[in-house]
Order: structure tokens, then C-alpha cells, then sequence
């Protein structure tokens, strides 16, 4: 029997910049670099600054991933990189550093969904994923609900996504309001220490009596405390940003795991799996943890350090598709940017991410 192939992943969707090694489901060693100073002071990311950012910095992260493991260029076995989806310009840089450094090493070449990278993350911690499972996904662009089963074979079943803003866009617009920086979700973490979670009374987007389990909508909790911080403006008091974050904070951690285990419930499934950079929200790790326990539901969330976009969950990915048996990429393997998640490989032609 042929030894594990060593997987080399490279993730560049915005503003990281990861490398990272696996092989049989075992972190070897990773690396990631940010751009996130470059953005802070326009707010967000702005997409010329991270691609720019991303050449600079990819061949020190994929030498640092390796020096860490302890490997050579030359133990690479297969390379996976993320193609969609994620900004345009910052996916081309990784994908041609991948098709270049599989080329050079004559090995294959995988494309990888994003989002599959954040449930996969969770296997370098915790092993295999149960079949089936719940995965919460939160990120600064995405919230779903799934159902997966075999992350490598099998179609992913969205239970429920996003109607509106994502929990880290509602995160990021409401500090930006409330006057903390970016990025937001770690700076109203970090000012929710110090206020009180039931000093305002933000809504609880859909969790009503009719409206759908599953989907979520943050864009009317966004409006309620950007309203809520316009009164304090306009009168005598100085806005109490630690209690509207602490508030903010509670209603995001709410309906998150309200859903999430509902859905556990409902689907007859005994594991949550929540990834994502919100996955590394203080309040929603506690408040996930309570909930489960009460409802007899294994919690597993990675790392804090896997949480947010990094090349070993791309690279988790690939080791995945290889021990599977999966078809690598073909050589015109392109990206795309609004691609949907439907399975763990993304393989766009250039034909077909302009058709879509």
C-alpha cells in the first residue's frame, strides 16, 4: 500500500494568506499571513490591496508552513487550493501559485470550496466527522446550516443560509456604528466584557412563530442598533458601547445556536460542528457549549486558530479528496467567486465560471 500523500494547501480568498500541511488527517505544520492593517483604515477589505498583499506574501508562507513541518518542496504529494469562492483577483494569486507549484513537482492538483475548508478544519482537531452531522458556518460573508455526511463524496444539503447580511458583516457594520475598529467581531467581543447582554432589547431576526427554522437575517438587528446607538447620539449621554456590544453579541449568539440545535433536533443528528471566524465569538462558543449540553448534543468547534481562513483547512480538504480517490483538477481549472456549496471539490473551468 502507497504511503499518505503529503497535502499542501494554499488559501487566499481575501485577506489571509495560508499555507498548510496534512497528511492522513494530521497537521504537519501551517502558516498564514494578514493583510487586515492594510484594510483597517478604510473600514474593510479592499480587494487591490489584498490581492497586491497575497503575491508578496505566498512564497513565505508555503516556505514557513514547510519549515515548520520540518519538509522539502520536494515531499509534496498533491497540492489543494481554494477557487471560489472569494475575491476575484486575491483567488487568481493562489490558484497560479498552486498550478505552479503542481506543475513544478508533477503532482495533482485540487480545487477546493472555501466553505468545505471551514468544516474540514474541524477534522485536524477532532478526527473524521460524524455521518451525519450539523455544521453551523459563520463567517464575515456566509451563515448556513448543513447536513453532511461524507464531506468528500456526498452533495452537502443546506438546511438554511443567510436571506441578508451574514453574523460577521452584521458584526463589522454595527462597530464600525458603535465607533470600535476593524474588524469588527473581535473588537465587540473584546468590549462586551465590561456591559450587560440584557441592557438593550435587540430583535431575534426570525425566530417567530411561520418564519423559516433555518434561515437566518441580520440585516433588520444591524438597523435596530445603528438606531439604537442614532438616539444616544442625539441626546446628553455618551453611547454605553460596552453594553450594545454585550447585547449585539447575545442576540448574534442567540439565534445562531437556537437554530443550529433545532436543527440537531429535528434531523435526528447528535453533533453540532461550528466553524467560522464567528465560531471564534467568546458568547457563541459559551452559548453553543450550554445549549448542546442541555440537549445532549457533542459540540466540537475548532481552534482559535483554525477558526478563521488558513491554508491547512484547504489542505485538510485535499487530503480528504485523495484518500477518497477523488479526480484532481483539469489543467484549465479556473475560479469562481460566487461559487455555491454544493460538494468539498471546486473545479470550475474558465467556460464555466463565466457561464455562471
Amino acid at each position: 500500500m502507497a504511503a499518505p500523500r503529503i497535502v499542501l494547501g494554499i488559501e487566499s480568498s481575501c485577506d489571509e494568506t495560508g499555507a498548510g500541511l496534512v497528511r492522513d488527517g494530521r497537521l504537519l505544520g501551517h502558516a498564514v499571513a494578514s493583510s487586515m492593517d492594510e484594510h483597517a483604515r478604510f473600514g474593510g477589505v479592499v480587494p487591490e490591496i489584498a490581492a497586491r498583499a497575497h503575491v508578496h506574501a505566498l512564497n513565505p508562507v508555503v516556505r514557513g508552513a514547510l519549515d515548520r513541518a520540518g519538509l522539502r518542496l520536494g515531499d509534496i504529494g498533491a497540492v489543494a487550493v481554494t477557487t471560489g469562492p472569494g475575491l476575484s483577483g486575491a483567488l487568481q494569486v493562489g490558484l497560479a501559485g498552486a498550478k505552479s507549484l503542481a506543475y513544478a513537482l508533477d503532482v495533482p492538483l485540487y480545487g477546493v470550496h472555501h466553505l468545505a475548508g471551514h468544516v474540514a478544519a474541524d477534522t485536524l482537531e477532532h478526527g473524521p466527522l460524524p455521518d451525519p452531522c450539523v455544521v453551523l458556518i459563520v463567517s464575515g460573508g456566509h451563515t448556513s446550516l448543513l447536513l453532511v455526511r461524507d464531506l468528500a463524496r456526498d452533495p452537502i444539503t443546506h438546511l438554511g443560509d443567510t436571506l441578508d447580511d451574514a453574523a460577521g458583516e452584521c458584526f463589522d457594520k454595527v462597530a464600525r456604528v458603535f465607533g470600535l475598529p476593524y474588524p469588527g467581531g473581535p473588537a465587540v467581543d473584546r468590549a462586551a466584557r465590561d456591559g450587560s447582554a440584557d441592557a438593550v432589547a435587540f430583535p431575534r431576526p426570525l425566530t417567530g412563530p411561520g418564519d423559516d427554522p433555518y434561515a437566518f437575517s441580520f440585516s433588520g438587528l444591524k438597523t435596530a442598533a445603528a438606531r439604537w446607538a442614532e438616539r444616544h447620539a442625539n441626546g446628553d449621554g455618551a453611547l454605553p458601547v460596552a453594553d450594545g456590544a454585550a447585547a449585539l453579541q447575545e442576540a448574534i449568539a442567540d439565534v445562531l445556536t437556537r437554530k443550529a440545535v433545532a436543527a440537531c433536533a429535528a434531523h435526528g443528528v447528535n453533533t453540532l460542528v461550528v466553524v467560522g471566524g464567528v465560531a471564534a465569538n467568546s458568547r457563541v462558543r459559551a452559548l453553543a457549549e450550554e445549549r448542546c449540553r442541555a440537549a445532549g448534543i457533542t459540540l466540537r468547534v475548532p481552534p482559535l486558530g483554525l477558526c478563521t481562513d488558513n491554508g491547512a483547512m484547504i489542505a485538510a480538504v485535499g487530503d480528504l479528496l485523495v484518500r477518497a480517490g477523488a479526480d484532481p483538477a483539469p489543467l484549465d481549472v479556473s475560479i469562481d467567486p460566487s461559487a455555491p456549496l454544493e460538494y468539498a471539490a471546486l473545479h470550475p473551468t474558465a467556460t464555466v465560471a463565466r457561464a455562471a
